[in-house]
């Protein structure tokens, strides 16, 4: 089968990989234009970009969907995963079996474009994923495969989008056999539907006068984009790793304390956190232990 790929990030190299070893005829790569990135604002290719020049396949990066109409015209099918752009229906048609996305979550729950953050913030026990053919509804079209998989306790967003993404392209490969076997994918549920809308800098933000197993949710599930952050003597700083910890301290929320040789915050509700990574404003992410030794932090000091 002649495929295409439209991605954007790292999630899609296990697929594009497979694709790449498989007797299928990896076609085309279709990515987002270069954007600007890093502290220069240089513009710089996407990671799908980047693993189509490393692999000698064609790549294209449309500014209007309307661009995609001819060189879809020449695939049997094509495969989004995370490429970030709504394509219309008159173009989803073009392949000669239409599009199929790979989606991080058990559809229709978390319908939208973050839906292993928004699952790990809300405390979900059961991840999965799901591959479906493409409409142009916002992940309503119907199911070929799904897969469950468990929440690890201390796995951040970006570890668990990674794991995931290697079992995505067993689903992927699936998937194809079925659709060359002309099986058909079945309707989506119409009940337990919930959305993941992006996520905002400014929702990243900590409060800390939340209970210290709702932050270390906060923090993993916006690790690494956009970023947990909070502020230490008005300067950003992006707590990275953390777990609840138990202490006899009494402290206030924000509160900062060196206390068994661990960097302890205090939280809502009497709870704390122990912080173990940070990534102070201009700075390479680093241990707590070795930030506090910098920051000499004084008495009563906090996040604010």
């Amino acid at each position: 089968m002649r495929i295409a790929v439209a991605a954007t990030p790292s999630v899609a190299i296990p697929t594009l990989d497979w694709l790449h070893g498989s007797e299928h005829d990896l076609h085309l790569v279709i990515t987002q234009p270069d954007r600007p990135a890093g502290r220069g604002r240089s513009l710089r290719p996407s990671q799908a970009a980047l693993w189509a020049v490393a692999h000698d396949v064609a790549c294209i990066k449309p500014e209007r969907s309307d661009e995609l109409a001819e060189p879809l015209a020449r695939v049997d099918l094509a495969i989004t995963i995370g490429y970030g752009v709504i394509l219309p229906q008159r173009i989803l048609n073009v392949p000669l079996h239409g599009f199929i996305n790979l989606h991080f979550s058990l559809l229709p729950r978390w319908r939208g474009a973050a839906p292993v953050q928004r699952a790990i913030l809300n405390g979900d026990e059961e991840l999965g994923l799901t591959v479906f053919a493409l409409d142009a509804g916002m992940d309503t079209g119907p199911i070929y495969v799904q897969r469950s998989i468990s929440s690890e306790p201390y796995e951040n967003s970006g570890e668990c989008l990674h794991r995931m993404a290697v079992v995505g392209s067993e689903l992927v490969a699936q998937t194809i056999d079925l659709i060359e076997a002309r099986a058909l994918p079945v309707k989506q549920a119409d009940s337990g539907v919930s959305y993941a809308p992006k996520i905002t800098k400014e929702e990243a933000r900590i409060e800390w006068s939340h209970n210290a197993v709702k932050l270390n949710r906060q923090i993993r599930a916006f690790t690494p984009e956009p970023g947990a952050w909070t502020t230490w003597r008005d300067a950003p700083m992006r707590i990275t790793r953390a777990r609840p910890y138990s202490t006899d301290h009494q402290l206030k929320n924000g509160e900062v304390i060196f206390h068994d040789g661990n960097v302890v915050v205090g939280c809502g509700e009497g709870s704390a956190l122990l912080i173990e990574e940070m990534t102070p404003a201009g700075k390479k992410v680093m241990s707590a232990k070795s930030w506090i030794n910098g920051a000499r932090a004084l008495a009563g000091e906090s996040f604010v």
